[in-house]
């Protein structure tokens, strides 16, 4: 038979060791999710990828289809003074680099002097048919100011560069971040050199993962 005196001696320390365990599963699973909460705030942390826009159809699309690609972001214009030599430069950047590795994101803005004033569909249809342009292009938009559409504030933080005309130019790597931007000014081919060596890190990347 067993000890009633025994049994008794064993219980206290039984409750107690329960009494203990459970506030430490507790503060385990407390850590466990503030630890995944942390993980899911650094994941969130944006770049320009993450942002989603309306394509020059007026389709909503995410940014995030050109992650892993080097991008080009320009705020474009039909009737300005840099428009035939930019649409030019522009497509035959595209044409050498594009699209795999590279593309051009063409964003219409009637912002500067009003030199895009048509609609998204005469827009398409002038660069594609006067340049050939077959980079990807968005609906027409605000570019700087209070008005500006959140990629293009996100562009703007990262680089202190805020567009004063037509035809400035942001260059992000394929993580989403800007590396530099350009005025209307810099011709792409000045700009081609820093444009070709991101690509080219991702060609030897893709070579070093085989």
């Amino acid at each position: 038979m067993l000890d009633p005196e025994g049994s008794v001696e064993h219980q206290p320390a039984s409750s107690f060791l329960k009494v203990l365990l459970i506030p430490l599963a507790m503060l385990l699973a407390i850590a466990a999710l503030l630890l995944l909460a942390f993980s899911a705030t650094r994941q969130k942390e944006p770049d320009f990828y993450t942002f989603k826009v309306v394509n020059i159809r007026g389709k909503l699309v995410s940014l995030e289809k050109y992650r892993g690609s080097v991008s080009l972001v320009v705020n474009v214009a039909s009737e300005c003074g840099y428009t035939d030599s930019h649409y030019k430069a522009l497509q035959q950047l595209q044409r050498d680099l594009g699209p795999y590795h590279f593309n051009v994101l063409a964003f219409p803005c009637n912002q500067f002097g009003q030199q895009e004033p048509d609609t998204n569909k005469e827009i398409e249809s002038f660069a594609r048919r006067t340049y050939g342009a077959s980079f990807p292009m968005f609906s027409k938009i605000t570019v700087s100011g209070a008005g500006a559409i959140p990629a293009f504030k996100y562009l703007i933080a990262s680089t202190g560069e805020e567009p004063t005309w037509n035809f400035w130019k942001y260059l992000v790597d394929p993580n989403g971040k800007v590396v530099k931007a350009w005025d209307s000014t810099v011709s792409v081919e000045e700009i081609r050199p820093h444009v070709t060596e991101l690509v080219r890190k991702i060609i030897l990347k893709k070579k070093d993962e085989l």
